[in-house]
């Protein structure tokens, strides 16, 4: 046990752990003797455990002092256990139908319990791949995020309360920095965590590490990220930090959560869709081409905006007269105001989406962790055919986002590239 009271677990340890914490034994109805235990953390940073008892499951989550996949050599805080506890109980209570419930959290143990998310439930990464339509995907991640994100934004909150907020997830330093060294520098660079489908790619990283004005545009995304406390973002928002079947939709991971900019959220959901639509083809089998899957995730990224943009305007204009200090009713008083104030908002939002989106597809393809959409296809030439056409629309969402004017229009950019 280290000077601070933590100790990783293993299966033996986490049984007495659990027996020591009345919360979680409460779950098991105190019976211990047919537990079945399994370590199922595939991800980057944590151990995860499901526990299975007579009469009750749950999981348990610990955060290791490293990088998980990497080891000791890249040092990781713990802290970021508290970051997760905290961001998986406010969007529980701002969104329950997608957020697991939190059973318990101990901080010197850096460990969360919460509700296990049971079977049939598997990541959506892992069901884009295997060719799963869900047809409540869009409708679910669009209320997740326009709640979560207007209900912890200026939008909603007073200034008090909204800087409060801020400045307790500004802990999360560690991890935000982090982010910034994989999503808006290394790409950028000769990095040596840095690598790609070569000799296939080799060209196409050299040509993302010399193009100047794409670095110009990454700099103001970086700024954006850094400094923009926008509302209480999951901050790694990707198809491996979602659950589904074709009837329920669960949001689990949020320990990059900080208060930032809105369009991180939405654009990594939307750049990770694009990556799983360029991955089909590495998939497709000579029976089974994937086109029509291919049309369904296009129409589940228009859905997931357009839906969005629904449902949070539907909540702005809902809580217009409420405690929100964005713009003061007393100032913003009358129809066209309001009117030019949202289309603005929104405008800027989009555009914001689609530049995080893009970032955050180059560095899955460049960068130092890629996605199993792509790593997956076997054959490393057709892998390579299938990123560089991803990494060609990421680079064009990039550097000409704000010359999109709506969704539909990213999707005729995506099909234009995939001829």
């Amino acid at each position: 046990m280290s000077s601070d009271g933590f100790r990783p677990l293993d299966e033996n340890s986490l049984v007495e752990y659990l027996k020591a914490t009345p919360s979680l034994s409460a779950k098991l109805g105190d019976q211990f003797d047919k537990l079945e235990i399994k370590e199922v953390g595939d991800g980057n940073l944590n151990f995860v455990y499901i526990v299975i008892g007579q009469s009750g499951s749950f999981v348990i989550k610990q955060a290791l002092p490293y990088i998980r996949c990497i080891g000791e050599s890249w040092p990781m805080t713990k802290e970021r256990a508290y970051f997760e506890a905290s961001t998986l109980e406010e969007h529980g209570r701002l969104c329950p139908d997608h957020v697991p419930e939190v059973y318990h959290f101990d901080r010197k143990m850096c460990l969360i319990g919460m509700r296990y998310i049971k079977p049939p439930h598997i990541i959506l990464r892992k069901g884009l791949i295997s060719g799963i339509e869900y047809p409540l995907l869009a409708e679910h991640m669009s209320e997740y995020m326009a709640r979560t994100l207007f209900f912890t934004s200026l939008l909603y909150l007073n200034t008090t309360e909204h800087k409060s907020a801020v400045a307790k997830f500004c802990g999360n330093v560690e991890l935000c920095r982090l982010t910034e060294q994989v999503v808006f520098s290394d790409p950028y660079k000769v990095s040596e965590y840095n690598h790609w489908t070569s000799p296939y790619l080799d060209a196409d990283a050299e040509a993302v590490r010399e193009d100047n004005l794409l670095k110009l545009e990454i700099a103001e995304l970086k700024s954006k990220f850094c400094e923009r406390a926008q509302a209480l973002i999951h901050g790694d928002l990707h198809t491996g930090s979602v659950m589904v079947t074709t009837e329920s939709t669960q949001v689990i991971d949020p320990e990059f959560s900080f208060y930032g900019p809105m369009g991180f959220d939405i654009g990594a959901f939307i750049g990770n869709l694009i990556l799983a639509y360029f991955a089909q083809d590495g998939h497709a089998e000579k029976d089974a081409d994937r086109k029509l899957y291919k049309e369904w995730i296009l129409k589940t990224i228009s859905d997931t905006w357009n839906l969005f943009y629904e449902k949070f305007t539907a909540l702005w204009d809902q809580h217009k007269g409420g405690p929100g200090e964005a713009y003061l009713p007393a100032i913003y008083n009358n129809s066209e105001l309001q009117l030019l104030v949202k289309q603005k908002y929104m405008d800027d939002l989009f555009h914001d989406t689609l530049g995080f989106g893009a970032a955050k597809m180059i560095r899955r393809i460049v960068g130092v962790a890629h996605v199993e959409d792509f790593e997956s296809i076997k054959e490393a030439n057709k892998r390579a055919e299938c990123e560089r056409k991803a990494l060609n629309l990421a680079k064009t969402l990039l550097k000409d986002r704000k010359t999109f004017h709506n969704i539909s229009e990213v999707i005729s950019a995506i099909e234009h590239l995939d001829k």
